[in-house]
C-alpha cells in the first residue's frame, strides 16, 4: 500500500473513531482533540485528530509540525497574512502541510469563523507545534 493511501485510510479510520467527546493536553487553544492513538506498524509516531476553530481577529501563528498534517476546511473565512492582501480559504478545501515545513502566519478577518478537521501523522514526544519566530 503507498504512503498516500495509508495516511488517507487512517485519517479516515481515525475521524470515524472520533465520535466521542475524549479531550487531551491542547497545544494550541483553538484545537480540540478528538482521538490520538498510535500509527501501526511503528512505535514511534502517532495519529492525531482534531477540531480547530479561529475566531475573527485570531492570529494564526507560523509553525511547523514533525510529520504529516492533512486535513479539510469545515468552514472558510477570509484571512490576512502580513503585507498581502486579503484573501479567503473557502469551505471545502484539502489540507496538506508536509514535515517541517511553516506553514500559517495569517489573521482571520471578518465575522468568521475559520474551522478546520485536521489529522496529524506525527513523531510521538514531541511537541505537536513548533511555533516560528
Amino acid at each position: 500500500m503507498s504512503l498516500f493511501r495509508l495516511i488517507l485510510a487512517t485519517a479516515i479510520y481515525v475521524g470515524t473513531l472520533a465520535a466521542g467527546t475524549c479531550v487531551y493536553a491542547q497545544d494550541s487553544t483553538a484545537r480540540t482533540e478528538l482521538k490520538r492513538t498510535d500509527l501501526t506498524g511503528t512505535n514511534n509516531m502517532e495519529v492525531i485528530s482534531s477540531i480547530v476553530e479561529f475566531k475573527p481577529g485570531d492570529e494564526v501563528q507560523l509553525h511547523s509540525h514533525h510529520g504529516i498534517e492533512s486535513g479539510y476546511v469545515l468552514q472558510g473565512a477570509n484571512i490576512q497574512i502580513p503585507g498581502k492582501d486579503p484573501t479567503t480559504i473557502p469551505t471545502g478545501v484539502p489540507i496538506l502541510n508536509l514535515r517541517d515545513v511553516p506553514h500559517g502566519g495569517y489573521k482571520v478577518i471578518g465575522d468568521t469563523s475559520l474551522k478546520l478537521f485536521t489529522v496529524h501523522v506525527v513523531d510521538k514526544n514531541k511537541p505537536l507545534y513548533e511555533y516560528t519566530k
